[in-house]
């Protein structure tokens, strides 16, 4: 199984959907969908975390050459794949999922955020990527509502 790059990702998602733009936002590289440049960054597509933070440690990023891929999906899909949404965790700690968040390329509930669907792969494979096709397609559909929300008021 070859890894796939960041690059890759980008690319797979400016060529596959319109309106994608790719910018940073709190240290991070992300996608976002921002068509018409009427607001700042855009709304979330996807986010790439190549660091630990301060609050964000779970995935031991800051292995050589680890990234995560972090992705927003509906919680339909997230209580499909997980069985439940999990708790708010408190300040600076985790979900508790019982998942081993640095595990590489394993589709997992984002660490901290997911108990708001998202979820998180460590250094995805082409395989993997495969599956997380249709959960970007969904992400990039749920972006384009709250950005339809966002600008229409």
């Amino acid at each position: 199984m070859s890894q796939v790059l960041i690059e890759d990702v980008f690319e797979y998602c400016l060529s596959e959907f319109d309106g994608l733009v790719i910018d940073k936002n709190w240290g991070e590289r992300g996608i976002f969908y921002n068509p018409d440049k009427k607001l700042p960054k855009g709304v979330y597509v996807l986010t790439f975390k190549e660091k630990d933070g301060p609050n964000d440690k779970a995935s031991k990023v800051n292995r050589e050459g680890i990234y995560r891929l972090n992705l927003g999906i509906s919680k339909k899909s997230f209580i499909e794949m997980f069985g439940s949404i999990p708790k708010r965790p408190a300040a600076g700690q985790i979900v508790s999922t019982g998942h081993d968040f640095s595990q590489l390329n394993q589709i997992t509930p984002h660490p901290v955020y997911g108990w708001m669907s998202w979820v998180a792969v460590l250094n995805p494979s082409k395989e993997t990527l495969a599956k997380l096709k249709p959960l970007i397609k969904e992400s990039v559909e749920l972006a384009m509502a709250k950005y339809q929300k966002k600008v229409n008021g």
